[in-house]
């Protein structure tokens, strides 16, 4: 028989005392888990190190187990805890219908709440530019500006050359080292804002962009020939300047509050309790459209924002499935390119999402697609996963190289900024030649030659 549940209080005295206390709703994701290993396949931290406890059913035996008060919060039990990438890889293969990323997003915020999560010194800094730096757009162009100055004029290079950055502890070090050169994602000029765009006739199907934090300075590019798709596709596409970051990055690492402030923001910018809003939220970052998709579950309890979060997640989709809807623009340019598609996390897992964009990337001229081999297996990125355990996070990235390799591809095309900026820093680190592009941008270019 199941277990009951847990209360949200202290325990009587008479209790074990327990490390850890969780929603009873959310407990009720672990009393699901039958233990049948169908997720371990699909889980790359135990594909790596073969430990139980680094799988989804090991991870959730010990939060079961911490919220039992059968085991204590050890280092040991935080590492195995904290090596989980929250790919939601085990969420597409569990037959239970297990809602894991549920489970380690509480228990992370729970632990962060009781001070049971202690971080050293790179942490506390790593964790700070987290959520002070990267989700404020305005303050991570100043923070790369003169970075990009130093590109320009060619002394980045040769700084990387006399290896000085090598001296950096590893964490800054794979931040430096993920800075992408001037390119087709980075582009040289500033990223400026980003205006309103109709190019159709009659009554255009109104469509919201939402360009993310960390997207609208590092992926300035693809988001520009995003909305140039859509409105050759007919759509009115709306930009709203007072969109704020999606609180993935705060909702991830056990700061659920400001992550609700974020998601009730967005909420009130793109469905105005006094106007109609858009039909549909889409964006370029497969990162951003998971967490749009997970305001229900975040403001679930809050009796004025909960019925419009769910309005909300119903109407996002992903830029691959709005294009389909609206139907794309005549490809009159061929594309002679050989590529590989590989599928975002947070894109085929969870927003559930995999066959449209390569749909979109065969209806090209002249594009040969090439599968590729463990194609939904994490890269490694996982939002700032690659910045706080970036030893596991490249052997990873290895692992997705070596099957790009196998595929003979010139190009591999990713639906998230994160696993398009790891992926080619990583290919960059070794020589191997590969270039990284958002599928949209190949769609860009068949539309209109550049």
């Amino acid at each position: 028989m199941n277990a009951p549940l847990p209360v949200l209080n202290d325990p009587p005295r008479d209790e074990p005392e327990r490390s850890l206390i969780l929603d009873p709703r959310t407990y009720e994701q672990a009393l699901k888990c039958v233990h049948c290993g169908l997720c371990l396949p699909a889980c790359p931290t135990y594909v790596l190190t073969g430990h139980e406890a680094d799988s989804p059913r090991g991870r959730i035996q010990l939060m079961r187990g911490m919220v039992d008060g059968a085991i204590e919060l050890t280092p040991a039990v935080r590492e195995h805890l904290d090596l989980c990438l929250d790919c939601r890889g085990c969420e597409t293969a569990c037959p239970s219908g297990v809602i894991y990323h549920e489970l380690i997003e509480e228990t992370r915020w729970r632990m962060e709440q009781k001070g049971q999560a202690p971080l050293s010194f790179q942490g506390r800094v790593m964790r700070w530019l987290s959520m002070n730096l990267f989700v404020h757009p305005t303050r991570l162009k100043l923070a790369v500006l003169p970075a990009r100055l130093m590109q320009k004029i060619g002394l980045y290079a040769l700084l990387r050359k006399t290896g000085l950055f090598k001296l950096l502890p590893m964490q800054f070090r794979k931040m430096e080292q993920m800075l992408p050169a001037q390119g087709k994602l980075w582009p040289a000029r500033l990223p400026q804002r980003m205006e309103p765009l109709n190019k159709a006739e009659g009554q255009p199907r109104r469509v919201g962009f939402f360009a993310g934090c960390i997207g609208s300075v590092m992926f300035d590019t693809p988001n520009r020939q995003a909305v140039e798709l859509l409105a050759a596709a007919g759509a009115e596409v709306l930009i709203p300047h007072a969109q704020v970051c999606c609180g993935a990055i705060h909702h991830h690492s056990g700061a659920p509050t400001p992550a609700a402030v974020m998601a009730k923001r967005n909420i009130d910018v793109f469905l105005p309790k006094d106007g109609p809003g858009v039909e549909f939220i889409t964006t370029n970052i497969a990162g951003c459209g998971a967490m749009l998709h997970e305001y229900d579950h975040l403001l679930r309890d809050d009796p004025e924002y909960a019925p419009r979060a769910k309005e909300f997640v119903k109407r996002v989709k992903d830029i691959s499935v709005v294009l389909l809807e609206l139907g794309l623009p005549k490809m009159n340019h061929p594309v002679n390119r050989t590529v590989t598609y590989h599928e975002a996390c947070h894109l085929v897992h969870g927003q559930k999402v995999s066959g449209p964009p390569r749909q979109l990337l065969a209806k090209i001229p002249g594009l040969k697609l090439v599968p590729l081999p463990e194609s939904d297996l994490c890269c490694g990125a996982a939002g700032t996963y690659n910045l706080t355990q970036p030893q596991m996070a490249t052997a990873l990235a290895e692992r997705k190289l070596s099957n790009i390799a196998t595929t003979n591809a010139e190009i591999c095309a990713t639906g998230n900024v994160g696993c398009a900026m790891h992926i080619q820093s990583e290919a960059a680190a070794r020589g191997q030649k590969i270039t990284v592009v958002h599928p949209v941008q190949l769609l860009h270019e068949a539309v209109f030659g550049k």
